[in-house]
């Protein structure tokens, strides 16, 4: 196939470069030309901005775009429109974070994320109207392709270049050695997607000529904290419970990645999001240790940094004895 990649090689848009490379397809890419503009030679490059200067993709034609770069829907919208005869399929990276809420496992079909008050031409700093965009961006994206639109919900996207922390704090975390603090209990679910197993799926649908919409992140309760643990080579793990952590103003997600406290009831699901749909589909999951294995370095952008990681086991250590 022709490909047509929105967005640079940083994460997702380097596995999908990859992928397709290994699977023989032609790949030009369209952004500003400020991330890793070195790598893939072979790759075509076109310049310019999805916030107006679009001229780069007139008068060309592919077999399909992949849209990684997508946030806001005006913007979206416009890509969309530029490309409605010059592709033959869109497929646009969304998020599970679309759904209006997370009391119940969300299946593909459930109400989206409303807007309210916020903005729609900008992301907010707090990330508050990430999935109400998202859901416009879908909207702008199956207004224009119809049946031609395939969307994926990916859940949380880790692996080889993660530049989020997001799970890459724990493989290397348990590298460190020594007592590891985790929120218990162990088998409290997580989902997350191996961004390479994503991308070759994503592929894979588009090779088929598949449309629709598909959540993509691991099966539920396939995995738990206890088994990221496990997978990242964890020998010594402390399970602290929850009102410790929170009394000691520790941070879902943020201080503790992956972690969501049940205090937030509105999110009691989050990491139980049906993909029945995309295993149909052929979606298939690498072993956990592999994705451990091969994440970067840690940057401290999440997780505990070892001086307070230490303050919270010694304290942790006092009420539990």
């Amino acid at each position: 196939m022709r490909l047509l990649l929105l967005g640079g090689p940083k994460f997702v848009g380097r596995a999908l470069i990859e992928a397709a490379l290994e699977r023989g397809h032609e790949v030009a890419t369209f952004n500003r030309g400020q991330t890793n503009p070195d790598l893939y030679p072979e790759v075509e490059k076109l310049h310019g901005d999805r916030d107006g200067r679009l001229d780069p993709l007139r008068g060309r034609a592919w077999d399909a775009v992949v849209d990684t770069s997508g946030y806001v829907p005006g913007i979206v919208r416009k890509s969309a429109q530029a490309l409605a005869e010059a592709v033959g399929a869109y497929a646009f990276v969304s998020s599970v974070s679309y759904y209006a809420d997370y009391r119940e496992p969300r299946r593909e079909e459930d109400p989206g994320a409303q807007l309210g008050d916020m903005p729609s031409d900008r992301l907010l700093e707090d990330y508050s109207n990430y999935g109400a965009l998202k859901a416009l961006c879908e909207q702008a994206v199956q207004t224009v392709f119809a049946d031609r639109a395939l969307i994926v919900r990916p859940g949380l996207i880790v692996g080889p270049h993660d530049p989020t922390d997001r799970f890459t704090y724990w493989p290397r975390r348990a590298e460190r050695g020594g007592p590891i603090l985790a929120p218990a209990p162990p088998e409290q679910p997580v989902q997350m997607i191996d961004v390479r197993d994503l991308a070759g799926w994503i592929l894979h649908l588009l090779e088929g000529g598949n449309g629709g919409v598909f959540n993509a992140t691991s099966p539920p309760r396939a995995l738990t904290f206890g088994s990221i643990l496990e997978a990242s080579g964890a020998t010594e793990v402390v399970w602290v419970d929850e009102g410790f952590l929170l009394e000691h103003g520790v941070e879902g997600w943020s201080d503790l990645p992956c972690w969501i406290p049940s205090s937030e009831e509105s999110h009691d699901c989050f990491q139980l999001v049906d993909v029945s749909r995309a295993v149909a589909g052929g979606l298939t999951f690498r072993p956990l240790a592999e994705t451990a294995r091969d994440v970067p370095e840690w940057t401290g952008r999440a997780g505990l940094p070892p001086e307070r990681e230490a303050e919270l086991l010694a304290a942790w250590g006092k009420v539990a004895a």
